[in-house]
């Protein structure tokens, strides 16, 4: 955990007192009085900054995410977008598995309010990951089925092995499960082993934003046109 100062006030002080806390006894341990004590300030200040404990917790799920990214993030994009979606599953994982307290606070809040703002964040880089493999033209399925099989196995997987003392984890899960979520969405090559209707689609779609020719009315019609192609069934006759 990286200590913050107090050269933008009280809130970063606040955070790290709080994500201390998160690390050594879960979000129970999180409460306005323990913040205060370990922060040094008064809980109307936490209330002021923060709004409530949910906020409070927003604010140090994002701020851990963003720096376990920058502890993390040393390699640069690849020719390959299935390798690098090969690295962002693995480094999903590693989150989960250093910092579970603050993995769960990301994809299982305790409020049931839905996932933390950092894990839409996150969602939305798996979203960006899938469709450069749309644009290279090895996707075998939509982009929408694509991110939400990867988005659901990889939480799934992540919490499955959170809840598990890890002297009894499957080492092997995490990859298994990686692998097979790849082989389900994605191409061996640069093109669909059979060229078709559903291969093309999927790879206009994906570009469809590059297109500069049409009209934003035109551009929405033929969206919808290459969802539903990409999302239907394709006659093999």
């Amino acid at each position: 955990m990286v200590t913050v100062t107090d050269d933008d006030g009280p809130r970063p002080r606040i955070v790290d007192a709080a994500a201390r806390l998160l690390e050594d006894g879960g979000s129970e341990a999180v409460s306005t009085r323990a913040v205060s004590a370990a922060a040094g300030v008064q809980a109307p200040t936490i209330y002021r900054l923060f709004g409530d404990k949910q906020g409070l917790l927003d604010a140090v799920v994002s701020h851990g995410f963003e720096t376990y990214l920058a502890e993390k993030m040393v390699r640069e994009e690849s020719d390959d977008p299935v390798a690098d979606l090969r690295a962002g599953w693995d480094l999903h994982i590693g989150l989960a598995l250093e910092r579970p307290a603050l993995y769960t606070l990301m994809y299982a809040r305790p409020d049931g309010a839905g996932y933390s703002p950092a894990a839409r964040a996150a969602f939305a880089v798996l979203a960006a990951l899938v469709r450069r493999i749309a644009v290279a033209g090895r996707l075998r399925v939509a982009e929408g089925r694509a991110v939400g099989l990867v988005h659901s196995t990889g939480t799934g997987t992540a919490l499955s092995l959170i809840a598990v003392p890890p002297g009894k984890r499957d080492p092997g899960l995490s990859d298994a499960a990686r692998e097979a979520v790849i082989a389900a969405i994605t191409t061996d090559a640069p093109a669909a082993p059979e060229p078709g209707p559903l291969a093309a689609a999927i790879s206009l779609r994906a570009a469809l934003d590059q297109v500069d020719v049409l009209t934003d009315a035109e551009r929405a019609l033929l969206a919808e046109w290459l969802d539903k192609v990409a999302s239907g069934p394709v006659s093999t006759t």
